[in-house]
């Protein structure tokens, strides 16, 4: 009796199909909208917890937090929503939330908020200032392109993202 036709795909089966039976790694394409998909909930927590911090006048530390803290938030919510909408219960989807977005968040949190805390002057920079959008979103132009190979190469692997595709 043939199983191979019960057989569930599986993380692991996505990324070896997307990485050419796992000897060239994942494609560019499938980690750039891997880090897409991740950026969109970022930059949407990002944006939001700057403006908070900026509009209510916090200092720099609370604003970086509360970015950061509703990045993570909004990051996992795309990936949570997506899967649970495939049938996952509650907290298998939060599983897999967090094993395929925790690294390409953190790392895109950190480039972002590096560009945005070394550009002199965009942490002071007011919400109507030019100089605090061109940080914030350069910010995640850098983010996306240093982010799109660590994606690459853990989905290359079954990890990050590719667990994701399991359920798509």
């Amino acid at each position: 009796m043939d199983h191979s036709a019960h057989h569930t795909p599986t993380a692991h089966d996505h990324a070896t199909h997307q990485a050419g039976n796992g000897r060239s790694g994942a494609s560019w394409s499938t980690a750039a909208k891997a880090t897409l998909h991740c950026l969109t909930g970022c930059a949407i927590g990002e944006i939001l917890g700057m403006a908070i911090g900026t509009a209510l006048l916090w200092g720099n530390v609370p604003t970086m937090i509360l970015a950061i803290t509703l990045a993570f938030i909004f990051g996992y919510s795309f990936t949570l929503f997506a899967v649970r909408r495939a049938g996952l219960d509650f907290k298998s989807a939060v599983k897999v939330a967090l094993a395929a977005d925790t690294v390409s968040i953190a790392v895109m949190e950190l480039v972002d908020n590096a560009i945005i805390a070394l550009t002199p002057g965009a942490m002071d920079a007011h919400l109507s200032d030019g100089l605090f959008w061109s940080a914030l979103l350069g910010g995640f132009a850098v983010a996306f392109l240093i982010t799109t190979p660590v994606n690459k190469w853990m989905i290359g692997r079954g990890k990050g993202h590719a667990v994701v595709h399991a359920y798509h």
